[in-house]
């Protein structure tokens, strides 16, 4: 009898541990999360001092921005089905080591190629990080309550990332040289890496079948090509240059379908889009980015030339939506519980929606509590909006391809972000450049460069001087505003359709039973290698 308690109290503490491992594991995996979301955004900042020490051509500058988030989107499918095929967590370890030597390399570059060189390679190290978090907090937290309220964590911490990146960004610039914003990420990943080998559990797919190489290498090479066509797009770039790696780029993936549907053991079960709730999930995540993504970039153009804020006055101004994403973050698990993935992601995007006309609102004359209101409405709406979908998503996908799931829904979300730059940035240009075709005093010529963009407006009125400089600026700011109020119509619109689209989610969020999955305890790990 006594041996029999005995016993069941041992387990009785063994699944305590086993529930408070779970939790450690969360922890690393957003302090992983962290780093990759601080790098995407830091080095805006950094622009100008890298300019000046390492005096980049306009292509090299160029890449140098770009190159990190071209290269992660477009691997992030490769890694993720990798991950299900070897180990998540041991690919999850390889990036982070990568993304240790790849900083230093950024932050002792002499010159643009290296630094171009040394940004790819975090955007490989970044892509074998992020599917990896996402697909191994899956396999961790097997009840679908315990996930959701997971990954409301892990997105609340995605928010801060992007959030944290410009200001921790001009926080060391303003005491260190601009290759401190890399040098930060080595001591955090000398931490992450001894940490992680010793608490993360390994956890892979049933492995069947060999791992399809040319389809992964497909399959990169199609995003590749698809981002950096959508990316030009997104700065205004239309021409044989732009279209041919559209055309390279959806060629390529049409190729990655039917060759994936063809096999036995695909790399991405595709089966997984038959799916309502799957499909959906990554349909409401692309909607929602795009919407966005573009709709905030021009809201920081609106800020600072318009209102006339500096970054920093812009990056404060643009706080309290952080602030509500985190929070809607945190309390998504309880709203999916309570309401339902239906109705949770139906509200997000009709109240994305409805900050979204608030912000119709905004004209000539700063507004601090309008738009502090709408920036609330903004991050809590959207950030209702990618956790349901999210979470819809992730758990639809079956165990064994949470690796590939992942990695579709981040590829979604990259897609959706510079489609929305290009779309929002196109429907932007359209209303604002016709008022400036003809502005009285001005050249035609200089109304015609006027009309590229406020900024460069700018630029000429200062040239002009005088009455015509006036009239230029007040037109242009004038038109500026016409456009951003046709371009916030239009991403309502996207927003209500989202909402339409999301009627296709479960009503109610079924918690089936599952077996739990123990995560060793740090010591039992260390054990069970020694002994090996």
């Amino acid at each position: 009898m006594s041996g029999t308690t005995t016993a069941a109290a041992a387990l009785r503490r063994r699944a305590a541990g086993a529930g408070a491992n779970r939790w450690v594991v969360l922890v690393v995996l957003c302090v992983s999360l962290l780093l990759v979301a601080v790098d995407a955004t830091v080095l805006h900042v950094a622009v100008p001092a890298v300019t000046e020490d390492l005096k980049p051509g306009a292509i090299e500058l160029l890449w140098i921005v770009d190159v990190y988030p071209l290269v992660c989107a477009s691997l992030l499918i490769l890694f993720g089905t990798l991950g299900d095929r070897v180990g998540r967590r041991r690919i999850l370890l390889l990036g982070y080591a990568l993304f240790g030597v790849a900083s230093g390399l950024a932050a002792l570059a002499d010159n643009a190629q290296v630094l171009i060189l040394a940004r790819a390679l975090l955007g490989v190290g970044g892509a074998m990080i992020m599917p990896a978090t996402l697909s191994i907090l899956r396999q961790v937290f097997p009840d679908r309550r315990e996930r959701a309220l997971a990954i409301g964590i892990w997105s609340a911490v995605a928010a801060v990332g992007a959030a944290v990146g410009p200001l921790l960004g001009g926080f060391l610039l303003e005491h260190f040289w601009w290759g401190s914003v890399f040098l930060v990420n080595i001591p955090l990943m000398l931490v992450s890496l001894p940490v992680g080998r010793l608490l993360l559990p390994e956890s892979k797919g049933s492995g069947q079948g060999p791992w399809d190489v040319v389809g992964a290498l497909t399959a990169a090479a199609g995003l590749f090509a698809l981002v950096l066509g959508v990316k030009r797009l997104g700065s205004g770039e239309l021409d044989e240059i732009t279209a041919l790696p559209l055309l390279v780029g959806a060629a390529l993936l049409v190729l990655f379908v039917r060759r994936q549907r063809s096999r036995s053991h695909p790399l991405v079960d595709l089966g997984m889009f038959s799916r309502p709730a799957f499909s959906t999930s990554v349909g409401c995540i692309v909607l929602a980015m795009l919407a966005l993504v573009g709709l905030e970039l021009i809201a920081a153009q609106y800020l600072q030339l318009v209102l006339g804020l500096s970054p920093l006055e812009t990056g404060l101004r643009l706080l309290p939506l952080t602030v509500a994403a985190m929070a809607s973050g945190l309390a998504g698990a309880r709203m999916l519980r309570r309401f339902g993935p239906r109705r949770m992601v139906c509200f997000g995007f009709v109240l994305t929606a409805l900050a979204v006309l608030t912000l119709l609102a905004m004209g000539g004359e700063d507004n601090a509590p309008l738009l502090l209101f709408g920036f609330v409405l903004l991050g809590f709406g959207l950030e209702t909006t990618l956790f349901g979908a999210y979470e819809s998503m992730l758990s639809e996908a079956p165990p064994e391809q949470a690796g590939g799931a992942a990695a579709i829904g981040e590829t979604s979300y990259q897609l959706g972000a510079g489609i929305g730059i290009a779309l929002l940035g196109s429907v932007m240009n359209a209303a604002y450049a016709p008022g400036l075709s003809s502005v009285q005093g001005v050249p035609a010529a200089d109304s015609a460069r006027a009309g590229h963009s406020l900024g460069e407006a700018y630029e000429i009125a200062g040239r002009l001087g005088g009455s015509a400089g006036e009239t230029l600026r007040r037109t242009a700011r004038d038109c500026f505003v016409h456009g951003l109020h046709v371009t916030l119509l239009v991403s309502a619109g996207l927003l209500l359709l989202g909402a339409v689209m999301a009627l296709r989610l479960p009503r109610t969020m079924q918690c089936e039973p599952t077996v739990a999955v123990e995560v060793p305890a740090p010591r039992e790990v260390a054990e069970s290698r020694v002994s090996a």
